[in-house]
């Protein structure tokens, strides 16, 4: 692997996303808008819940807004990314086969846009979670950005192995939109699952140890890194697969 083809590489990766100019309002204005309406419509009623990853499942009580904003957040992120990263996959595909054509390794490109979307990831992740600490002060705000980082990684590989697997956009955003809206828009929500049937199917979604380390690092003093560990991991099998995919696709053939 060639450092100047993934510079590359890379340089026309940031070319796509950066010559999309409402996409990127949009992702200033979308955490926006779902945290506004949070501030908006949330109480401050106490809510108690169990932190279902640790080993005691100890119990806590959080302000209703409290839970919205860290909820919103997560989830705000996982949307984001995942469509940034189908995005970045599906747009100029003809253009990329042509740097295989010429040389390049489908891994190389696979990997730049990789690195691509691992720094709009750290951009979103710091965005959001200083917009959220400003509505809602969180406990630890490092840990909080963390884990909406561990999330952004999560469902950008996702969003990538879709984009290897599917090349018409409304089926890879119909494909996005299933999986995003029910585990990490839905089902991980930790009021949700306090009285949820077959928690154990929660517990085995991609978004589950992200949401966790969000919800115990902004009202805890818990450690995360297990759950953080186990997000990593997560994110890695998508990667990996979609890496497979994407090298036996793109590949030319004799």
């Amino acid at each position: 692997m060639r450092g100047n083809r993934m510079i590359i590489s890379m340089g026309m990766s940031w070319r796509i996303l950066l010559r999309n100019r409402i996409a990127i309002v949009l992702l200033l204005v979308i955490p926006a808008v779902f945290l506004g309406i949070v501030d908006l419509t949330s109480s401050s009623r106490p809510m108690p819940f169990r932190l279902a990853s640790l080993s005691d499942n100890p119990m806590v009580s959080i302000p209703e807004e409290g839970i919205n904003f860290v909820f919103f957040a997560v989830a705000s992120v996982g949307f984001l990314v995942s469509f940034l990263a189908l995005n970045l996959i599906q747009k100029n595909r003809r253009a990329s086969r042509r740097l295989i054509l010429c040389g390049y390794s489908p891994v190389e490109i696979l990997m730049a846009k990789l690195t691509t979307l691992l720094s709009v990831i750290l951009l979103i992740a710091f965005y959001v979670g200083l917009l959220t600490h400003s509505l809602y002060e969180v406990e630890h705000l490092g840990k909080f950005i963390a884990s909406l980082v561990s999330i952004g990684f999560v469902y950008g590989c996702y969003g990538l192995l879709a984009g290897t697997l599917i090349r018409g956009e409304l089926e890879g955003i119909l494909v996005i939109v299933l999986l995003v809206n029910i585990d990490v828009g839905w089902l991980q929500n930790p009021l949700f699952y306090e009285g949820a049937q077959n928690q154990e199917v929660i517990r085995y979604l991609p978004a589950y140890f992200s949401s966790q380390a969000a919800v115990i690092s902004a009202f805890t003093d818990f450690t995360i890194g297990k759950n953080l560990l186990s997000a990593f991991a997560y994110g890695c099998g998508f990667l990996l697969l979609s890496q497979y995919i994407y090298y036996i696709t793109m590949k030319p053939h004799r």
